[in-house]
């Protein structure tokens, strides 16, 4: 809903044109086909996601390799052009408390592996069956579990971890909990998580149609890191403001909003 709030207005800021929303479509498949079909002119989605959900493809780890992938079968299948990313990766971030990393010196995920007493794992519902999830996570790292993962709604995970239900959660890179909470993400120092990286996905047609939309869209491209998007989904999702403010907010920010 923030990147599109985002798209949306910086559109009309620089094209003096009215941008439609449709900010709830329900997930990946359902606005791929509205977008394919011409209901949109585009919408931001992760490589990862593009590669294995809509693609069928395996996992890979290189990004740059992943976002050729997809941009060369999205541009051949439905002459849909992948926009150079925005700057944050969205990948799966293995999470623990701040007081745990520090006393026991937990940076890496082979850090976490090499801890004797195990863990004990909360997760989404996705992640146990996901391609890129639990079973390759515990292969590549060995990592030891005192019993089955804990799944709960992605909402709960963080709370579980705060009240010691869990000691680790498989969470995402951008959640807004990590920049306003003491948590530490553990990093995934043998490259098991596949890269999602975001990105706007357009139309061919709509780029030709609107002249200067190619151009504003790159404007945004990079300005989102990981630490911005925690820090935008935190003032909405944490702090309650309209997701409209917030937009604003952040293109004054980047003088790309006058």
């Amino acid at each position: 809903m923030i990147l599109g709030e985002i798209a949306a207005r910086h559109i009309e800021n620089r094209l003096h044109v009215k941008v439609d929303r449709k900010l709830n479509l329900g997930g990946t498949l359902l606005a791929h086909e509205a977008l394919v079909a011409g209901a949109l002119d585009l919408y931001p989605e992760y490589t990862g996601t593009a590669l294995t959900a809509i693609l069928k493809k395996p996992p890979a780890a290189d990004p740059a390799r992943v976002l050729a992938a997809v941009r060369a079968e999205y541009t051949a299948r439905w002459k849909l052009e992948w926009l150079a990313p925005l700057g944050f990766d969205d990948t799966f971030a293995m999470v623990v408390r701040g007081d745990v990393a520090r006393r026991e010196k937990l940076v890496t995920l082979s850090d976490a592996a090499a801890r004797s007493s195990g863990w004990t794992l909360g997760v989404g519902y996705e992640f146990v069956q996901r391609p890129d999830g639990l079973a390759g996570l515990t292969r590549t790292y060995a990592l030891r579990l005192r019993e089955s993962p804990k799944t709960m709604d992605l909402g709960l995970l963080y709370r579980a971890l705060e009240q010691g239900e869990v000691d680790m959660v498989a969470a995402n890179a951008t959640d807004g909990l990590l920049a306003a909470r003491d948590f530490v993400v553990l990093k995934d120092d043998r490259g098991y998580f596949p890269p999602y990286e975001a990105a706007f996905v357009a139309r061919s047609e709509a780029l030709a149609a609107h002249q200067g939309l190619r151009e504003a869209l790159a404007e945004l491209s990079g300005r989102l890191p990981d630490r911005t998007m925690r820090r935008l989904n935190n003032q909405v999702d944490g702090e309650h403001r309209r997701v409209t403010d917030v937009a604003e907010e952040f293109l004054r920010q980047e003088k790309l909003f006058q």
